[in-house]
C-alpha cells in the first residue's frame, strides 16, 4: 500500500516526535522501549521514501540513540555510522555533521569502547563550527551531559 508523500512526510515527521518524546520519559516500560525502537525504524522508513539526505541522516541518528538508551552499543554504532557516512557523502555539515559525531561518541561510550574519547573530540570540533548559536549550544550541552553520565573507558 501506497501512501501519498504529504501523508508520508507527515507520518515519518510524527513518529520522530513521538521517538524523541519516549526518549524524554524517565519512567518507559519495557514496551515502551519496544515502541520507541521501532517507531524509530518505521520513521527511518517512511524518510527513506520521500525525504531529502538530510532526512535520512536524523533518521539514522535517531535509531542510534535509541539503541545507545537501549544499551545495545552495535546496532548504535551501526545506525551513527550510517548517519556520519549519509552526512559526508550528502556535503551535510553543520548540526547534523555534529550530531552524527556525538551519536559515534554516545556508541562508543555504551559499550566501553576506548575510542570514545577521540569520537567526543571529533563531535566537540564539530560543533565549534556550527554558524547558529543555539544549534551549537544544544550539541554541546548534549556532549556535557553525555560525559557527565558516564566514564571514559580506561584505557589498556
Amino acid at each position: 500500500m501506497a501512501l501519498e508523500v504529504g501523508d508520508e512526510r507527515t507520518l515519518a515527521a510524527e513518529l520522530f516526535n513521538r521517538v524523541w518524546d519516549l526518549l524524554e520519559r524517565t519512567d518507559r516500560s519495557p514496551a515502551d522501549d519496544d515502541t520507541m525502537l521501532h517507531m524509530a525504524h518505521a520513521t527511518r522508513h517512511h524518510w527513506g521514501q520521500v525525504g531529502e539526505p538530510v532526512n535520512l541522516a536524523r533518521g539514522e541518528w535517531q535509531c542510534s540513540r535509541v539503541y545507545s538508551v537501549r544499551g545495545r552499543a552495535e546496532p548504535a554504532t551501526h545506525h551513527a555510522q550510517r548517519c556520519l557516512d549519509l552526512c559526508i557523502e550528502h556535503g551535510i555539515g553543520d548540526f547534523d555533521l555534529a550530531y552524527a559525531y556525538e551519536a559515534l561518541a554516545r556508541a562508543a561510550l555504551t559499550g566501553g569502547d576506548q575510542a570514545a574519547a577521540a569520537l567526543l573530540e571529533q563531535a566537540r570540533g564539530a560543533a565549534a563550527r556550527i554558524a547558529e548559536a543555539d544549534d551549537r549550544a544544544l550539541v554541546e550541552a548534549d556532549l556535557q551531559a553525555l560525559t557527565a553520565k558516564r566514564p571514559m573507558p580506561a584505557a589498556d
